[in-house]
């Protein structure tokens, strides 16, 4: 599934027990939308801990992260707090964002299968099109590539 020059898919998730937010609320920013597949695992603490390091950078362009998995809402709000983490974690319990973005997807792991976020990235211009999209991120220097990418937007 190739999303990029397309509208982005809209979805409204929870943020916190009385929260939500939705996508397209952000259009007129660049949206920097990653999915990954669980809290407080190494893998996915390294990238948000990345994207929180980075953030004020992101913002200097415009652009807003938000993060997504499947898991909900309270393991969103340990995660966040323990790692100081500045903008919002998506619970996406029911993958409706997840299967919208063609992320939840069979894997292979020591082998064997079984269904799974596919770490990926998108990012979404200020008129709400899908612009750029990494699928199978690795986690290493992933944020700086994105970083760089929103900032070739800007100029």
């Amino acid at each position: 599934m190739d999303l990029v020059k397309k509208q982005a898919p809209d979805f409204t998730l929870p943020i916190s027990e009385d929260q939500t937010i939705t996508l397209s609320d952000y259009k007129g920013s660049k949206i920097v939308l990653y999915f990954y597949p669980k809290d407080m695992t190494p893998g996915c603490t390294t990238q948000a801990c990345d994207f929180r390091d980075q953030a004020e950078q992101f913002k200097e362009h415009n652009a807003v992260v938000i993060g997504i998995s499947p898991d909900p809402v309270h393991r969103h709000e340990k995660f966040t707090e323990k790692h100081g983490l500045s903008f919002p974690l998506l619970a996406d319990e029911e993958l409706k964002a997840a299967n919208a973005y063609g992320v939840w997807q069979l894997k292979k792991n020591f082998g064997k299968e079984y269904m799974g976020i596919v770490r990926s990235t998108f990012v979404i211009d200020e008129q709400f099109n899908v612009v750029k999209e990494w699928r199978g991120v690795r986690v290493k220097d992933h944020v700086s590539e994105v970083l760089g990418y929103v900032k070739e937007m800007s100029s």
